[in-house]
């Protein structure tokens, strides 16, 4: 008997072992009929990601047969097709949070409904439960040139939006995305960036500040930390940049207070560089009395007298101008600058 056990027992290790060795075996890697795909855009800030797999047409006829009408399809082959965005997000103009979705279509003869279901680790849409819905929104398909494959594609692309589109057979399926940049923006700065490095620099906090002013946020914020931006280090930049922000405030007296004490820090670089952006916005008076300044506090440098020449010569003044650029010819030492001021000359010169 109990030889019997042992030999009984020997053969159910035996059994288990082989049935081990069997699951151990390494599976063959094979090509999937519909292989997986990820497609991946940055809009803004913003960072959408679409992990799918793409079907083949192969002579069949798809819309209202292989994928019916009526009913959830799981927009694509095999597991969830799935949606992920960083920041909330703006679909076909309704919200939805940041995440990752799966996501479904509802084809008909007419109109979509595209759905965000919580649920993006189902397999297809066999698992689909309406109650896990985080959003539905309606799109209208259009007829497009014929893809073989299933395929997503980004299109319409600027800082804020693009379409999502699916395109399949001889249809498209384009789907509206907009994220709100600035607010996103400025809640980095607020809740990121100055919690950083840049929390230690005047540039930082004079960064944010002129982000704020330009770009429709709190201009009472935007003061604020203009003004820590001076605290750490008053200069003309940051001045300028806090004088910009009291001018929209209509505190128009504070505001030339703060420019003309910026010009006694301005380096001979800011002041040409404002010169320029005078000439930008077509003040023609003020960038030729600050090139004035400039030539007067560094007349050892050909560049002062560089600029000078060109302000003049945008004004009709051909006579200033070619004496400024003739004293610039005199100083500059490299071939480059040398070669384009003497042009100029000439070019002034020809009647």
């Amino acid at each position: 008997m109990r030889k019997m056990i042992a030999t009984a027992v020997c053969a159910a290790g035996a059994l288990l072992l082989a049935g081990t060795v069997a699951l151990s075996q390494p599976q063959l890697t094979l090509p999937e009929a519909s292989p997986k795909a990820v497609l991946s855009q940055t809009i803004g800030i913003a960072e959408v990601q679409v992990v799918y797999h793409r079907p083949a047409v192969k002579g069949r006829a798809i819309w209202g047969t292989l994928v019916p009408y009526g009913q959830v399809w799981r927009a694509g082959a095999n597991e969830n097709t799935t949606i992920s965005f960083t920041h909330p997000v703006s679909v076909a103009g309704k919200a939805l949070d940041a995440g990752t979705y799966g996501l479904h279509m509802i084809p008909t003869e007419g109109d979509w409904t595209i759905i965000f279901s919580r649920n993006a680790t189902s397999w297809g849409s066999f698992f689909y439960n309406e109650s896990e819905d985080a959003l539905r929104v309606k799109v209208t398909p259009q007829v497009s040139d014929f893809r073989e494959s299933l395929q997503y594609e980004f299109s319409g692309l600027s800082d804020s939006t693009a379409v999502l589109s699916l395109s399949w057979e001889k249809l498209r399926v384009p789907i509206p995305i907009a994220f709100d940049t600035r607010a996103l923006i400025l809640s980095n700065i607020r809740e990121v960036y100055l919690r950083g490095l840049a929390g230690f620099s005047w540039q930082g906090f004079n960064a944010a500040a002129q982000y704020a002013f330009r770009n429709g946020g709190s201009l009472t914020e935007a003061l604020a930390w203009a003004d820590r931006s001076l605290e750490i280090n008053e200069n003309f930049t940051n001045l300028r940049t806090k004088a910009a922000i009291l001018e929209k405030m209509g505190k128009e007296a504070d505001a030339k207070s703060l420019r003309d004490r910026s010009l006694k820090e301005a380096s001979e670089i800011d002041m040409n560089n404002l010169g320029y952006e005078y000439l930008g916005q077509g003040k023609l008076k003020e960038a030729i009395e600050l090139f004035e300044k400039n030539v007067k506090a560094h007349p050892d440098s050909w560049n002062v007298y560089d600029s000078l020449g060109e302000a003049l010569g945008k004004n009709g003044n051909t006579k200033g101008a070619i004496s400024n650029y003739e004293k610039a010819l005199s100083m500059v030492k490299d071939d480059a600058n040398k070669k384009r001021i003497t042009d100029t000359i000439a070019k002034l010169k020809t009647p």
